[in-house]
């Protein structure tokens, strides 16, 4: 048995995705034959938190929360009949803003049916950030402010790490979002990493009992072509016994499910 559904989406409310109408994304879904889609906003970031990429449009806006919150609960509503619905976020762990994640975790979470948490922005040794997979341009860059390409890395796992361990309260995301995230450019840099860390952070997953977002995003990357996780840590998550739940990270309406043919052994319950 196959779990069929989408577990990783966005919405029109994502200021970096598209403009296609929240309707789209589960009339395509329906027609796919899914029984169930998550919609996984990008938490709004902490307010005392500058983004760091070029257009500040890393997350949905604060003042778009309550109503994406209540059109939400109307479409899971409206389509009841045809399609299991999940309203949560995608929230980031930004090392340095756990009081100000758990404070919206607090406020939100009674609301939400199923979240992620991902890391995409490193603190760096001056307590600024950068956002590790905004362009290759980008990650090159932080590359040089890192001073080696095994350093981002390193540094990227440890923050992954720590949003394993870190207490975020009751309404804490259980499921870690693309793992492997770190490898989008990897074709431009190339890096042979030790497989240790990796191991590592499973083995904090296991510990938790959390879950791992199977994300084929990385598929349809150019520098990337794989899933996050990459499939061998994929296949040794399951074997681990680790729950993987297969997400499109869909950011248009035409890519929901994309990809998911190719993990289908590893989605079989």
């Amino acid at each position: 048995m196959i779990a069929y559904g989408d577990f990783h989406v966005h919405t029109p409310y994502c200021p970096h995705g598209s403009n296609d109408q929240w309707e789209h994304y589960i009339l395509n879904a329906i027609k796919l034959g899914l029984s169930e889609i998550s919609f996984t906003e990008h938490a709004p970031l902490p307010m005392s938190f500058h983004d760091p990429v070029p257009n500040q449009d890393s997350a949905m806006a604060w003042s778009d929360l309550d109503m994406y919150l209540k059109k939400g609960e109307q479409l899971k509503l409206q389509y009841k009949d045809d399609i299991k619905i999940n309203i949560g976020f995608e929230v980031d762990y930004i090392d340095g803003y756990q009081v100000d994640i758990q404070s919206f975790l607090d406020q939100y979470g009674s609301q939400i049916d199923d979240s992620i948490l991902s890391v995409h922005m490193l603190r760096t040794k001056d307590n600024n950030y950068v956002c590790l997979d905004y362009s290759a341009t980008e990650f090159g860059k932080i590359i040089r402010q890192f001073q080696s390409i095994e350093k981002v890395y390193q540094h990227y796992y440890q923050t992954i790490i720590s949003s394993i361990e870190a207490d975020l309260g009751v309404y804490k995301p259980q499921r870690i979002g693309h793992l492997t995230l770190i490898e989008k450019f990897i074709g431009q840099y190339p890096i042979s990493f030790s497989n240790q860390v990796l191991d590592e952070t499973l083995d904090k997953i296991k510990e938790k009992k959390y879950s791992l977002d199977l994300n084929t995003a990385g598929l349809y990357k150019p520098d990337c072509l794989s899933i996050y996780p990459k499939l061998e840590v994929a296949h040794k998550a399951k074997a681990m016994g680790i729950r993987l739940l297969p997400g499109s990270d869909s950011h248009e309406s035409t890519t929901i499910g994309r990809g998911f043919d190719q993990i289908s052994e590893l989605i079989k319950l």
